[in-house]
């Protein structure tokens, strides 16, 4: 039995994942449903342009700009070796959104190269997420605007997690988070701008965590991260990722990148803590942060 060309059109344009093709100039030629999906950018909008053109922004973990250097499909289309390398690619809405790619040459009947091929799998814990969502919903501890858990939710998760520390010895770590300047950036952009930064940078902190770490709203440009079992190292290594791809972030309006940092106090729970002395020393860091330039991490 022979499979038609419309059935493999039909295959590929159904995956669940993320495909798209470019030619040898590394133009895209074509962009499939998932690639919709995962990134927010439509077939029109895509297709035709470079994909160097900063359409994904492709950062790595160290949040270098893979477009403006040697991506993986530049690099497959120079050696011809496949690749599959973890990064976080750019959503329409302005947060970065973690994923694998695997990276392939584009080849004629002859074998000749004609372009490469971009497979991507979105890593966020989304399921995770989505019903995560709807339990706080339900429970009334939803924050409407970022659809983050909200700071009574975030209250009674301190009290959890510090019962589970003082009886089963289970670390955890906070993150206290504000978005820097965010009061001149509102007075020059407008409060629905704010509101979209506000929006983008919570998706930021939700694409990127582990599936049991909560990050909530805790008022105003305020957000908390609450990160479970992890010692201090852990926690910078988390922190400073989280702080890493916000600032290599952007949002896009009225034809401008808008560019956002946020400044970050991160402590771990100590078991004589309770929720008003730990969120008082992350606090406390997170002016320290603020006094030393603003976009850094301040570990206490």
């Amino acid at each position: 039995m022979t499979v038609g060309v419309k059935s493999y059109e039909r295959i590929i344009e159904n995956l669940h994942d993320g495909l798209y093709f470019v030619d040898k100039n590394r133009v895209i030629t074509y962009w499939n449903k998932a690639a919709e999906r995962i990134t927010g950018f439509s077939q029109k909008e895509v297709v035709g342009k470079p994909c160097s053109a900063n359409i994904l922004t492709h950062v790595d973990h160290e949040g270098n700009n893979l477009c403006k250097g040697m991506c993986p499909i530049a690099a497959t289309l120079q050696d011809e070796k496949l690749r599959e390398q973890e990064l976080y690619l750019h959503h329409k809405n302005g947060h970065r959104v973690p994923v694998l790619v695997r990276v392939s040459t584009l080849t004629d009947d002859n074998g000749e190269i004609i372009g490469g091929i971009e497979l991507f799998t979105d890593i966020s814990n989304r399921e995770a997420t989505e019903l995560r969502v709807k339990e706080l919903e339900k429970m009334a501890m939803l924050d409407n605007l970022t659809q983050l858990a909200n700071r009574n939710f975030l209250e009674r998760e301190f009290k959890a997690r510090f019962e589970e520390l003082r009886r089963y010895e289970v670390p955890f770590g906070v993150l206290f988070m504000d978005i820097d300047h965010f009061k001149n950036f509102n007075d020059t952009h407008g409060h629905d701008v704010g509101d979209k930064v506000l929006k983008f940078i919570a998706a930021s902190l939700v694409s990127t965590s582990r599936p049991f770490d909560i990050f909530g709203r805790w008022g105003g440009e305020e957000f908390v991260g609450i990160i479970k079992n992890v010692k201090k190292k852990e926690l910078e290594i988390i922190a400073q990722r989280v702080r890493m791809l916000i600032e290599k972030s952007y949002l896009k309006t009225n034809g401008q990148k808008l560019h956002v940092t946020i400044s970050i106090g991160a402590t771990l729970a100590e078991a004589h803590d309770n929720m008003e002395t730990v969120i008082k020393r992350a606090d406390e860091l997170l002016y320290k942060s603020k006094a030393n330039g603003r976009n850094c991490l301040s570990l206490g």
